[in-house]
């Protein structure tokens, strides 16, 4: 089930950027949807993003990343106690959003580059494969991805029981790691309640998980 609430006041579309032939775009919904997440998907991905860190950290840590962070936690009626993970942390976009606001807080990248330039008085960080993570079942309350590629199995493998998920993309159906907010809900295994709007230049899709 997903509930379509009303966009954010200063909610706008975003510019064109990548489209549907984009080949992360295509990366991320064959990896939702049952695909193979080879070594080779790995080290290509982790190379493109160490190599647009420096970059990534002065660009990217901004109000367009933060606001549909911010409107999940205001109207998605997000838990904020517990333990939180990140995946696809960056240079901590997600972090600056949530530290000091949640019970605990990890940071997880593929990319050592995006790590280092993260700030690291803010939350734990971890490099990590999200399709092979490296925690226990049960690990988490809550898991914040912003434009990560979904790995469904392991999702569901570490959330606790009525877990939830945040899921962003920062520039909505342009955002080239990019799934609908209805295509996520699906990717997912068992029974999911959602919300999502719009905020700043993109979505937001809070999600709960029934209890198994």
């Amino acid at each position: 089930m997903l509930t379509t609430l009303t966009n954010h006041p200063e909610a706008t579309d975003p510019e064109p950027f990548a489209g549907p032939d984009h080949p992360i775009r295509k990366i991320t919904r064959i990896m939702a949807f049952g695909g193979t997440w080879t070594n080779d998907n790995k080290t290509n991905m982790g190379g493109l993003f160490d190599g647009m860190a420096a970059e990534w950290s002065e660009r990217h840590v901004d109000p367009t990343k933060r606001a549909p962070v911010e409107d999940a936690l205001e109207r998605g009626d997000v838990p904020l106690d517990g333990d939180w993970l990140e995946l696809g942390s960056g240079t901590g976009a997600g972090a600056r959003v949530l530290s000091g606001r949640v019970g605990s807080l990890v940071c997880s990248d593929l990319s050592m580059g995006m790590l280092s330039y993260a700030p690291g008085e803010l939350a734990p960080r971890a490099q990590a494969d999200a399709s092979v993570l490296p925690f226990v079942d049960d690990a988490v309350d809550a898991i914040l991805m912003i434009n990560m590629i979904l790995f469904p199995a392991e999702v569901d493998r570490v959330l606790r029981p009525g877990g939830t998920i945040v899921w962003v993309n920062t520039l909505g159906d342009q955002t080239p790691i990019h799934l609908p907010a209805a295509d996520v809900l699906e990717a997912l295994p068992g029974e999911w309640a959602g919300v999502t709007a719009r905020a700043g230049t993109g979505f937001w899709l809070a999600a709960r998980r029934g209890l198994r």
